[in-house]
């Protein structure tokens, strides 16, 4: 009896491991990805500092990992700090300090008239979609995605995506500002209402969804025309811009066709559906 006891143990440990494994062994890091990464090094396009560091390369387990990892303390030049340290690839990084100097921060003086100074993040993480065994494969898992749960200001005010979606007519406004704005610099953007899984959090990342890595995923779409041109000069406070009207509740889960000029045109023009559940 007790052999009989010993064997199946052994044997349940066995299946687990080898369950454990099947997690990753079918997927392989795709070459698009190192020659990403490669590029970004070759074109310095990472300023070494005290907030950001090189770390040696992840290979595992599975696909997993990066072949030129940094650990970032904070962006745009140490102005933005990161609540936990964060561990990234090359190419998003740029990306990120683009995205906080065109849209977060002119987007936080517009509505709110101070910048927003430290982010509650989310980074690297060798893991499924949506943590989901037997998922394929997150960008997280390979430094190439990052995830916003709130923005800090400086007079010490948060605002979180989770309440201030449906939160006052400013908070809302900023986040759907950020919101819309991430889809000029990002090829899946991801937030409340797309599905059950990001409720309260922004997901970024650069994941290709073509060859050519143009096509875009926005999810939702909304209903809401931006203020803000990318690269463009934009308004130092709320005051100089035509107020715009509250969001109603009702209207936060539906998914809308974009209002002109709110999405930047994409090769494919596919912002909303596409094939598989999800692409965090």
């Amino acid at each position: 009896m007790r052999r009989r006891s010993v064997a199946f143990i052994s044997f349940t440990c066995v299946g687990l491991v080898l369950t454990g494994c099947a997690m990753f062994r079918f997927e392989k890091r795709e070459p698009w990805r190192a020659e990403a990464e490669n590029a970004c090094i070759t074109k310095r396009l990472v300023r070494i500092s005290d907030d950001v560091t090189t770390t040696a390369a992840i290979d595992g387990p599975g696909a997993c990992g990066m072949e030129h990892p940094f650990r970032v303390l904070a962006f745009a030049d140490g102005s933005v700090r990161v609540k936990t340290r964060q561990t990234l690839a090359c190419p998003i990084i740029p990306t990120i300090d683009s995205w906080f100097r065109d849209i977060v921060n002119p987007a936080a003086q517009m509505y709110f008239g101070m910048p927003v100074v430290e982010l509650n993040a989310g980074s690297y993480s060798c893991r499924g979609r949506n943590n989901q065994r037997g998922a394929r494969l997150s960008e997280h898992a390979f430094g190439n995605a990052f995830d916003v749960m709130s923005f800090k200001f400086a007079d010490g005010s948060v605002v979180t995506v989770k309440n201030g979606w449906r939160g006052t007519s400013t908070e809302q406004e900023f986040l759907r500002e950020v919101f819309v704005g991430s889809c000029t610099y990002f090829t899946t953007v991801l937030g409340p209402g797309s599905d059950s899984y990001h409720s309260d959090h922004f997901h970024l990342d650069l994941a290709r969804h073509d060859s050519s890595g143009q096509r875009r995923y926005c999810r939702p779409v909304l209903k809401f025309t931006p203020r803000l041109i990318p690269g463009g000069n934009h308004p130092p406070t709320i005051a100089s811009v035509p107020a715009l009207p509250p969001i109603p509740a009702s209207r936060f889960e539906d998914a809308f066709a974009p209002a002109s000029g709110a999405l930047p045109s994409s090769p494919t023009g596919d912002y909303g559906d596409d094939d598989e559940d999800s692409l965090d």
